[in-house]
């Protein structure tokens, strides 16, 4: 793959659901409201779109294919994903047939013949990563992709695939109160030449200022939606450390500054309404120096999730 890689990239998970979950279908962004969030964020410049055949069970892959054909945008870049179901009993996983299957009603869906970042949206133990690199492989032969990688891995799956196949690109979770990549994943990816994108960078609207100690969370938001990635998060030190954020400045922005401080590391933002484009953006703009990353390092010790 080309190494410019954009710093930032826009989310499309919340496009007609909430990520792949089937209990959140349709409760996501709307058509309109979609293609409003995808007009503005290519108006800020950001061209490199992400979603995955499951969110919103297809619609978000749907919406940014009407985008497409009534926008019809010049340098637009696609990532699409696939491996969770695309409703309730349906299939799942990384099998060469499904993939196979898979990439073919993403490309229908989007409008388009080729994406140009296709990822396993998770790891998948029945299948091996030289499986998997094989029909990656094969998919890019015949220009359907045109580069491949992984989501949501852990150091030893992504060594296992380095050593499969052409892995380019690893996308995880990754942000102040989610620091595992840091252990391996992240160096891994500098040592080999992936880019590496993080997911959930707020950590559920956590690092937003949204969620305060001793008050209940704001109704439809994560924690009153989908709770349980994020109950590890309810104790002292975390609310020390956020309150010690919010007496720094934008809570939401320095939250970006802290991950695009590092130049191995895209973001993909993930907004509800176009003016959740704008902290990112301005912590783009207002690069921390190295020493104020550190200290806000220093302030968020890693939270174990049990």
């Amino acid at each position: 793959m080309e190494r410019a890689y954009p710093r930032v990239i826009l989310g499309c998970g919340n496009f007609g659901g909430i990520g792949s979950a089937p209990a959140f279908f349709e409760k996501g962004e709307t058509l309109e409201q979609a293609l409003e969030l995808m007009d503005a964020a290519w108006e800020k410049g950001i061209t490199w779109f992400d979603t995955a055949d499951a969110y919103g069970g297809g619609r978000s892959e749907t919406y940014v294919g009407e985008w497409i054909r009534t926008r019809r945008p010049d340098g637009l870049r696609i990532t699409t994903k696939t491996f969770n179901p695309m409703d309730e009993g349906r299939d799942r996983g990384l099998a060469p047939d499904r993939v196979r299957r898979q990439i073919d009603t993403s490309l229908q869906r989007l409008g388009v013949e080729r994406v140009d970042l296709y990822l396993a949206h998770a790891w998948d133990d029945d299948v091996s990563a030289a499986e998997l690199a094989g029909v990656f492989e094969e998919l890019a032969a015949a220009g359907k992709i045109g580069a491949y990688g992984l989501s949501n891995v852990d150091g030893a799956q992504l060594r296992e695939a380095l050593a499969a196949g052409a892995f380019a690109a690893v996308q995880d979770s990754y942000s102040l109160l989610d620091r595992e990549v840091e252990q391996e994943v992240l160096p891994l990816c500098a040592e080999h030449g992936l880019w590496l994108q993080v997911h959930s960078p707020l950590m559920g609207g956590w690092l937003t200022g949204k969620y305060r100690r001793d008050t209940e969370p704001p109704e439809g938001s994560r924690m009153t939606l989908r709770s349980a990635p994020y109950e590890h998060l309810r104790t002292d030190a975390v609310f020390d450390a956020l309150e010690a954020l919010e007496r720094r400045g934008d809570p939401t922005t320095l939250a970006f500054a802290w991950l695009l401080a590092d130049e191995r590391v895209s973001v993909v933002v993930g907004p509800r309404r176009p003016a959740h484009l704008e902290p990112a953006l301005a912590a783009l703009a207002n690069p921390l120096t190295p020493e104020e990353r550190d200290a806000l390092s220093d302030e968020f010790q890693p939270v174990p999730e049990s």
